[in-house]
């Protein structure tokens, strides 16, 4: 029998978790899943006669090595910055690891002890990273092969809400980690735009936006991520002359985020004084000059042509000129806005997230030159010019299995089946950008409904 270990029961995992032990249940596989509430991990495997449930704070080294150890693969949806503890263990013991998170610097520093080890940690096996860079890879190799030349490519992801259940003004619900959302963007954003490097500091980066049209969702506009030049190398498009990748908001979403920005409300690097006597209204005031007008005109006067009355509608229905008590103790400002948030954009019953990620290739071809023998003759070298977009939208079902669990926790488990199936012999740090992964990874999500839908021109 075959043991897989889940460290983490959390919203994420869910959708993980059922596809495991559906899987469990075909194969002689046992699912053990760990959390340090012993409750959420038995709520999330449901007395399946193929799992365990148990109680596990990843500080009791003793515990988890043990754990490890019993276990011949380890699926860690910890925060990121656990994992390279929990790797060096799989190293030490020689077992498999699978991770949603980025390939840290710590992580990547295992690579030869995982290879020696003989063992594979798996990383950015999730959405974004994961899915991104599997449907991402199977158009570039498949313009290589065809023998054409990747000019540009820009590529978009949005953790949403469902148009259905799009009730407030900012076209936005947290269907993930809020604080993750808060300090969204924050550093340089850095990108290639026609051979050259660009930036964009936080200060700007909401002001610097791209609009994106899904067919039957409408449009969005998108924002740039911190560092798109890096995956020049990791998708082995080095000589690309314009690449982005960013984060899909619905439109309006950007001008009025970037109130919060300018003001600085998104800091999260000190704490303010008396913070939880402090009404939604006085918190505002922190950032505004001492003047005497109202609240609301010391704000469009600060600000001036980067208000509008769309925004300030946005920023009156969270109740930011308000007498409530947001009462949060040694708060940063980024943990006020965060609290205030909160409150207005939680999901209501029945609501229901959704994934939107979009790919967009330019690429050029040789134009064929042809005699009547069908064979290629010199002659004309010129190139057409072709764009692809690569679409792909996900519905929640419900509160458990949203949007976000699926299109996380499916690649995560698939990923895992293969490895323990031997369909994935790969060892050392690796990510799914090579087909022995992304092929079988991308046929096996179409099948369960995460399906990018492609046109091209």
């Amino acid at each position: 029998m075959k043991k897989i270990l889940i460290l983490g029961a959390g919203r994420s995992a869910s959708t993980l978790i059922e596809y495991l032990l559906k899987v469990a249940s075909i194969s002689d596989y046992e699912v053990t899943v760990a959390d340090t509430s012993l409750d959420l991990a038995q709520q999330k495997t449901k007395n399946h006669p193929k799992s365990r449930a148990i109680a596990l704070d990843t500080n009791d080294e003793t515990k988890t090595r043990e754990e490890i150890q019993r276990a011949d693969l380890v699926v860690s949806m910890l925060p990121a910055f656990l994992h390279p503890a929990i790797a060096k263990q799989c190293v030490k013991f020689k077992k498999n690891m699978v991770t949603a998170s980025y390939v840290s610097p710590e992580m990547k520093a295992l690579d030869e002890e995982a290879k020696k080890a003989g063992i594979i940690l798996m990383n950015e096996s999730g959405l974004d990273p994961g899915i991104d860079h599997a449907s991402a890879m199977k158009i570039i190799d498949h313009i290589k092969a065809q023998c054409g030349k990747l000019t540009s490519f820009k590529s978009y992801t949005g953790g949403l809400i469902a148009p259905e259940s799009d009730d407030n003004p900012w076209g936005y619900k947290f269907t993930w980690a809020p604080k993750n959302v808060i300090l969204a963007g924050q550093g340089t954003a850095k990108y290639l735009e026609n051979g050259k490097f660009a930036f964009i500091p936080y200060h700007k980066l909401f002001t610097r936006t791209e609009p994106i049209s899904i067919d039957g969702y409408g449009d969005f506009e998108g924002y740039a991520n911190r560092d798109s030049i890096s995956y020049r190398s990791v998708y082995g498009i080095e000589d690309v002359q314009t690449l982005l990748r960013g984060t899909l908001r619905k439109e309006g979403y950007c001008e009025a985020w970037n109130v919060f920005v300018q003001l600085g409300m998104t800091d999260d690097t000190y704490i303010i004084p008396n913070s939880e006597e402090l009404t939604n209204k006085e918190f505002l005031e922190l950032f505004l000059p001492l003047e005497k007008e109202d609240t609301e005109t010391r704000l469009l006067d600060y600000l001036g042509h980067e208000m509008n009355n769309e925004i300030l509608y946005k920023l009156e229905w969270l109740g930011l000129f308000g007498d409530a008590k947001l009462g949060v103790k040694n708060a940063t400002p980024a943990m006020m806005l965060q609290t205030l948030l909160e409150e207005k954009w939680k999901l209501k019953d029945g609501d229901i997230d959704m994934i939107v990620m979009q790919h967009q290739f330019e690429y050029e071809m040789p134009k064929k030159d042809k005699t009547n023998d069908g064979k290629r003759h010199g002659g004309d070298r010129s190139v057409t010019k072709h764009k692809i977009e690569s679409s792909l939208v996900v519905k929640g079902d419900d509160a458990i299995h949203t949007a976000m669990a699926k299109t996380v926790g499916l690649p995560v488990g698939i990923i895992t089946k293969l490895i323990l199936e031997g369909n994935i012999k790969l060892t050392g740090v690796q990510i799914p950008t090579v087909k022995e992964i992304y092929l079988l990874l991308l046929e096996e999500l179409e099948g369960l409904g995460v399906r990018f839908v492609e046109k091209e021109r």
